[in-house]
């Protein structure tokens, strides 16, 4: 499996934040090779496989890998040993319509799934708290950036600490929007001229998600130099990540996700 290793500015070597990538992608099979994500129709047992060798090159054990049940909300839950305690169905309870995970426990990769959203990796190395979130157009409107952050410094992080890195996602270019989904950026209060540009032959929008999610880590106390940019771009380079704008919504995710090891 290939994994992306993610700049993670100031950090030393007890945290890693990784991105997988696809492999040898089939033509014919928006699924392939490496997904981890067991909700968008993929087949369990390659889900499973998938996991199993992502936990292998981390080396970890299989129960320390946790991702919610994504329904592009803004809900951040706290990860802590009673979750790792709790039964199977109990930690399925937990993390469905979960966006954000946060956690101070060591040796445990939390992650999101994504296909052309925004994955956001966050962590403050001088307390400690490590914490992941997915940002698609509505959880960016929803600032679940901002609430990632706020639930950070409820563990003992402070904003100032915090270095944050977004993975592969949909680039300016590739997301064209409607007029509708505009008007939702500005009554959010976004600086529209600073994530929003018309293509002079279509006269359509197109919003930059990656930079509506900087300014929102910004105005969440996160220092600007502090934070870094995607350098992939999902639907460009669908060949070595999941894009649902290329492939349809029946494809696979790309995983990203962090860890502090002990």
């Amino acid at each position: 499996m290939i994994l992306d290793k993610l700049l993670l500015k100031g950090c030393d070597e007890r945290y890693s934040a990784l991105q997988t990538q696809r492999g040898e992608a089939a033509k014919n099979d928006p699924y392939s090779q490496w997904n981890l994500c067991d909700y968008t129709g993929d087949d369990a047992l390659r889900v499973l496989d998938a996991r199993v060798q992502f936990c292998q090159q981390l080396g970890i054990d299989l129960d320390h890998l946790v991702m919610p049940r994504q329904t592009h909300s803004t809900n951040v839950k706290v990860l802590d040993q009673n979750f790792l305690d709790a039964s199977i169905k109990e930690q399925d309870s937990a993390l469905e319509g979960v966006d954000a995970l946060v956690t101070k426990m060591a040796g445990v990769c939390i992650g999101v799934n994504t296909a052309d959203c925004v994955p956001i990796t966050l962590v403050d190395p001088r307390n400690g708290v490590i914490a992941i979130a997915h940002a698609g157009w509505r959880g960016t409107v929803g600032q679940i950036a901002q609430k990632t952050v706020e639930t950070m410094c409820k563990l003992g992080a402070k904003a100032s600490n915090i270095v944050a890195t977004m993975g592969a996602s949909i680039c300016q270019e590739c997301f064209e929007v409607g007029d509708e989904l505009v008007i939702e950026f500005e009554n959010a209060g976004f600086n529209m001229s600073l994530i929003m540009k018309r293509n002079v032959n279509t006269g359509k929008a197109h919003i930059n998600l990656q930079e509506a999610n900087r300014q929102v880590l910004i105005e969440a106390g996160v220092n600007p130099s502090n934070i870094t940019m995607p350098t992939h771009c999902s639907r460009c380079e669908s060949g070595h990540y999941f894009s649902a704008r290329k492939l349809g919504i029946n494809s696979g995710r790309t995983f990203t996700g962090i860890i502090m090891q002990n």
